[in-house]
């Protein structure tokens, strides 16, 4: 499945997805804060672009795989996450399908998008903006000009077990999965941009000629 080709070994990252709440802050439980701090924080960025540097390591902390990278995201569903050689990889979304072109396997993988890719890491960034609250366990920590938040998924199924983001000055800087046996992939974002105009088309894949194509 398309879900665990797109996994945390091998592309990353990837909106988080906002929420819309009724209650006002200081009558909300403190995971219903948590969620509107980073409504807050995500609802500033329409547009992301930038480079991004992934590091994976087992249980031990032994170095598995580094990578880097390019990114782009619009919201909301819209992302493409380019991974650079040697460990080449593409993947795409429009909002409605995704695209994953592994290049050493002369191979496409197109997936239609469903709840189960809402926590993919690329999807977190640029997704649906009102399933955070219902798909994550949230916790807050805040020191100085920098915010973390801890996301629980609430679904047993998922790539991960835990995942935490990170804003400096209002902007995502990095995150880090965590899954069940102990492995650990960190992203660091780097040289991002906000609310630049992003044309639909660059979250269109053209299929390469010559490539095998898996529908799912």
């Amino acid at each position: 499945m398309l879900t665990n080709r797109v996994g945390i070994l091998r592309s990353g990252a990837l909106g988080l997805l906002l929420a819309v709440f009724a209650a006002s802050l200081l009558a909300a439980p403190a995971d219903q804060q948590a969620a509107q701090k980073l409504a807050a924080l995500l609802g500033d960025a329409q547009t992301l672009q930038g480079r991004f540097s992934q590091l994976t390591l087992d249980a031990s902390g032994t170095r598995l795989q580094e990578s880097t990278g390019l990114m782009e995201l619009k919201r909301p569903g819209m992302f493409r996450w380019v991974t650079e050689p040697p460990l080449e990889q593409e993947l795409v979304s429009d909002g409605k399908k995704v695209w994953l072109y592994d290049p050493d396997l002369l191979q496409v993988t197109v997936q239609t998008m469903d709840e189960r890719m809402t926590h993919t890491p690329a999807l977190l960034l640029s997704g649906d903006v009102e399933q955070i609250s219902a798909s994550f366990e949230i916790e807050h920590t805040e020191s100085g000009a920098t915010s973390d938040f801890m996301l629980t998924p609430r679904a047993k199924d998922t790539l991960f077990d835990s995942l935490r983001l990170s804003f400096r000055d209002g902007r995502i800087n990095d995150m880090q999965l965590n899954d069940a046996v102990g492995q650990r992939t960190n992203i660091l974002f780097m040289s991002i941009r906000m609310n630049e105009p992003l044309d639909d088309s660059h979250f269109r894949f053209q299929i390469p000629a010559g490539v095998d194509v898996i529908e799912e």
